[in-house]
């Protein structure tokens, strides 16, 4: 549930007391050398070679409760190579450059990748059960419990391939797509940028493109372009060789477009997500268009460099925020809406699930990881004092939050498909937003406010929309054979400037910054749950504003949910409907009250 590429800090350290934290990842083990560690590997081990050999072949003959039984086996094996992984992808996630840790990481993803292909017959045979028999079982309660999983899992019936595929293909990852991806994560960490005879990373030189000083802007963003343009070609590869993979194991799986199997996955239809897009992509001129062209006049000018577009307002106020000061805002805000969201926010801080501090080696941009239900998430991001480090705070803590209330429904059911995950990380940042609102009374600040948040909104539904558009259009095009890095930087420039509009000049190097966005690398295609989740709770925020009585007791149901129930279930006790087009123009509506406000400041 990342959202690592939409978010960017600031560029001086906060002054404060209390230093942004490191984690600490002493819940799940101690040290790649715990004894724990080793004990949870060899159990595993062994309980998914018995679970192989007490199963394999005779689900079909099992009786409800027994196949119940079975579910609960799979569950706990599974849970625990949840927590090998996640502790070893963890760790990696603040040393990528350090090479033991990208060793243990690499060793840990083989084992319990070796650990997992012992289970791999379990979902394929249970969807070879016919529908009467397994509905028949289904009168056991035991089995009954897992029926939200079963129904997820058997949605994938027409996409599977024969046994011994579908082992060879996860008998492969590792070494076919992981280690692309290990390469892609090793590479850009491994970046430096040079600026002002010092070399930053990534994280830092991204937050001087919101620097008060246009020279500032400027050379971080000449920066950027020429460490990535000079490294274009490896990432070029990178995506040429995923984009075939993908294409090839779609065409064997019969998935009819590039973007089905993630809608498959997001257990949402593929006309709710054209929709979504269509919608979007018509609201660019009332939206991006417009407000860039306000800002550009702002700035006395017809059009801004892209390096401005991000830029504080002129006459803005400016000041550095501790974290401390970001921790107390965004619990406040909390609090304000949850006593409940606030208690579960809090322990964040106070346990030490939380890394915060910038260093060199560490993963840039922002995340929430799930870990698994019996331990607890984790919150990765790169705080520098800036007010979007504030909104990444409230958008990640919604994250964890809504992991920690789904919890419950246990590890096969607590995970919440990527366009409803999204939906309390944006509805925190929505509340902290308002809150920081209704107290400023500086008519300066408060314009500053507006302008951020739009601008945040804009980078989550117009920029992710753009990004979704530029993958389909990359996808199309690597069908007809391997793309150069001129091509996919043209595509690149030609979907930026339709969403963006006239009043951003895109030219030189900013060719070359796709080059950088982590989703398409590592989950294509999941950009467009950052605008689904924002034009969604904007059009839950509506509701609430509208009829508070009795809102939270159904929001707070909504999260406990996990992956329990689909869009349409969630969304009804609200009396909302993803799948009618005016609920997207609801959600954009908002955004486009929003610059109604500053050109009427």
């Amino acid at each position: 549930m990342a959202s690592a590429t939409r978010k960017k800090g600031g560029t001086s350290r906060p002054r404060s007391k209390a230093r942004p934290p490191r984690w600490r990842l002493d819940d799940l083990y101690r040290g790649p050398d715990d004894k724990s560690l080793k004990r949870d590997l060899a159990a595993a081990e062994r309980d998914a070679a018995a679970f192989e050999r007490r199963y394999k072949g005779k689900l079909a003959r099992l009786s409800g409760d027994a196949l119940g039984k079975a579910i609960a086996d799979y569950e706990a094996i599974d849970e625990v190579l949840g927590k090998v992984g996640s502790y070893a992808q963890l760790l990696y996630a603040t040393a990528v450059t350090d090479p033991a840790v990208a060793q243990f990481y690499q060793t840990m993803s083989e084992r319990t990748n070796d650990i997992a292909s012992k289970l791999l017959f379990f979902g394929l045979e249970l969807n070879r059960i016919p529908d009467k028999v397994l509905s028949a079982k289904m009168k056991s309660k035991r089995l009954a419990h897992y029926a939200p999983w079963l129904r997820d899992v058997r949605v994938w019936r027409p996409h599977e391939l024969s046994d011994d595929l579908e082992k060879l293909l996860h008998d492969k990852g590792p070494s076919g797509r992981a280690a692309w991806i290990r390469l892609f994560d090793e590479t850009m960490a491994g970046l430096t940028f040079p600026l002002k005879g010092k070399n930053l990373t990534s994280a830092e030189i991204f937050s001087q493109m919101s620097d008060r000083k246009p020279a500032a802007r400027k050379a971080a963003a000449l920066s950027i372009g020429k460490v990535l343009g000079a490294n274009v070609k490896t990432f070029a590869l990178i995506t040429n060789t995923l984009a075939k993979d993908k294409e090839v194991e779609d065409r064997w799986r019969n998935f009819p477009r590039p973007v089905s199997a993630r809608n498959l996955s997001n257990y949402v239809e593929d006309e709710v997500v054209d929709a979504l897009v269509t919608s979007v992509k018509k609201a660019y001129p009332k939206v991006s268009h417009r407000y860039y062209r306000l800002k550009a006049k702002w700035f006395g000018r017809k059009q801004l460099d892209y390096w401005d577009r991000n830029a504080p307002l002129p006459k803005a106020p400016d000041r550095t925020i501790s974290w401390d000061e970001a921790k107390n805002t965004v619990l406040t805000a909390y609090e304000a809406f949850s006593p409940t969201l606030a208690g579960t926010a809090r322990r964040f801080f106070d346990k030490g699930w939380i890394d915060a501090e910038v260093r060199a080696g560490k993963e840039s941009g922002a995340f929430s990881h799930p870990v698994v239900p019996s331990i607890h998430p984790y919150i990765l991001m790169n705080f520098q004092g800036k007010s979007r480090d504030v909104m990444t705070l409230a958008h990640e803590l919604g994250h964890g939050v809504h992991q920690v209330l789904a919890g419950p429904r246990g590890h096969l059911m607590c995970q919440t498909p990527l366009t409803l995950a999204e939906t309390a990380s944006v509805f925190g940042e929505m509340m902290t937003f308002r809150r920081l609102l209704s107290s400023e009374k500086n008519v300066a600040r408060k314009r500053a406010l507006i302008a951020g948040k739009v601008e945040d909104m804009i980078n989550t539904v117009v920029r992710q929309t753009a990004f979704y558009d530029f993958e389909t259009r990359v996808h199309a095009a690597r069908r007809g054979g391997e793309l150069t890095a001129d091509a996919i930087s043209d595509i690149w420039l030609a979907v930026q400037r339709e969403s963006l509009g006239p009043g951003i000049r895109l030219d030189g190097d900013y060719r070359y910054y796709w080059t950088y966005i982590p989703h398409f690398i590592h989950s294509p295609f999941y950009v467009y749950a950052y605008a689904f989740g924002d034009c969604l709770v904007n059009s839950l925020y509506a509701t609430y504003e509208k009829q508070p009585a009795g809102f939270e007791a159904k929001y707070l149901g909504m999260l406990a949910a996990g992956g329990s129930l689909r869009h349409r279930e969630l969304l009804r006790p609200f009396g909302l409907n993803a799948a009618d087009p005016p609920f997207w123009n609801r959600g954009l509506a908002m955004l486009s009250g929003l610059i109604d406000e500053l050109e009427g400041m």
